[in-house]
């Protein structure tokens, strides 16, 4: 693409990161986390590498909330077909009043809420925090019942990871 600029890059060191190295944007800039290891000619290079994925991610069409009831209900066939209806939500849909949580349910009219925020996050991740909200029609509270719905999905764990490390990142607290 000629003539585009190169956006403001800031590269944040990390003693504790080992391998891992990740980016976002903030605002006009795109902040860059390496190892405090790396090499000059290996911060250039995963500078340019983060770069192109960010271009990529941001080039891929909006999610929908029609996608996200169609996840919704491959998820309840997969882990809760046992529930039928009771875990069918009235609508599934993305919202961006949402910073303080990755998603909310109201069971009392079986509405779902999805944060803006994890739109460009992993299809994983997503269906985790879908997941979670599809319990909760089920079991509206997060005691022993709904844990052990939400642990049906396979990369729980993992997910629970990640949205932490995004929540770290940003200074946020992760919700339950």
């Amino acid at each position: 693409m000629a003539g585009a600029r190169k956006p403001v890059v800031e590269v944040r060191r990390s003693q504790r990161r080992r391998r891992t190295v990740s980016a976002y944007r903030d605002g006009e800039r795109v902040v860059v986390l390496i190892p405090d290891q790396f090499s000059r000619a290996e911060e250039t290079e995963w500078v340019d590498r983060m770069l192109a994925r960010l271009a990529a991610r941001e080039g891929r069409p909006a999610r929908t909330d029609g996608e996200l009831l169609q996840r919704a209900t491959r998820l309840i066939s997969l882990y809760l077909p046992e529930h039928g209806p009771a875990a069918v939500p009235t609508s599934v849909r993305w919202v961006t009043n949402q910073n303080g949580r990755w998603g909310s349910c109201t069971p009392a009219d079986r509405t779902i809420r999805i944060s803006h925020r994890l739109q460009d996050m992993p299809d994983w991740v997503i269906d985790y925090v879908l997941l979670h909200e599809l319990a909760h029609l089920i079991v509206p509270s997060h005691n022993a019942s709904f844990w052990a719905l939400v642990c049906r999905y396979p990369k729980a764990e993992r997910a629970r990871g990640y949205l932490e490390g995004v929540a770290s990142v940003a200074g946020v607290p992760l919700p339950d």
